[in-house]
């Protein structure tokens, strides 16, 4: 699903973008004296954006700028939470560990997820995992979804995972404390035809 989300922001982002530098660049060439394209609004290079007639139109109404106002608000406000939503890094690049000596060594985050993963994988009854790292550097987080095979007691399955996976990196890392968010699902098993 991330996947699928990940292409459409990418493709919108670059429709955006074309369409953009196509406008942009049309307005630059025709502000320095090129000619203007055909499907230009206006004439050429000395006529206005506005017209005075257009400014004027709407002036006896005392709802028209105030619905302008608020609609170019709104789509900054959404422009601005998108360009968060894509900034934002979800995953930590990078963990703090205590060697002991007062220095300290840096773990690539996604190297320690690939530890968790795999160690997660070999509990008893899980049929899969997935391990992200949050928070900071550090004081890291993880977030932990397993699936379980049907015959598996969620509770056991939770103390292995803690006590096995996510003991042994935080003990490794130097970390006080690993907080983790553990989602759990059954697998799904197809329905099978007995004759």
């Amino acid at each position: 699903m991330r996947a699928v989300l990940r292409t459409v922001n990418r493709v919108l982002l670059g429709l955006v973008g074309l369409v953009l530098l196509a406008l942009g660049g049309s307005v630059l060439a025709v502000g320095l004296g090129a000619a203007a394209p055909s499907w230009w609004i206006h004439d050429g290079r000395h006529d206005v954006l506005l017209s005075d007639a257009e400014r004027t139109r709407w002036r006896d109404a005392g709802w028209w700028w105030p619905v302008v106002i608020a609609v170019l608000a709104v789509l900054l406000l959404l422009a601005l939470w998108w360009l968060v939503a894509v900034v934002r890094r979800r995953r930590l690049a990078e963990v703090l560990v205590d060697t002991g000596d007062g220095e300290g060594a840096v773990l690539r985050g996604r190297a320690l997820e690939g530890v968790l993963t795999q160690e997660a994988d070999r509990v008893d009854g899980v049929a899969g995992a997935k391990v992200r790292l949050t928070g900071r550097r550090a004081a890291p987080k993880t977030r932990v979804r397993l699936r379980l095979e049907p015959h598996v007691d969620p509770g056991t399955a939770l103390n292995d995972l803690t006590t096995h996976a996510l003991g042994h990196a935080r003990d490794s890392a130097g970390l006080a404390a690993l907080p983790a968010k553990v989602r759990l699902s059954g697998v799904r098993h197809r329905a099978e035809r007995v004759s």
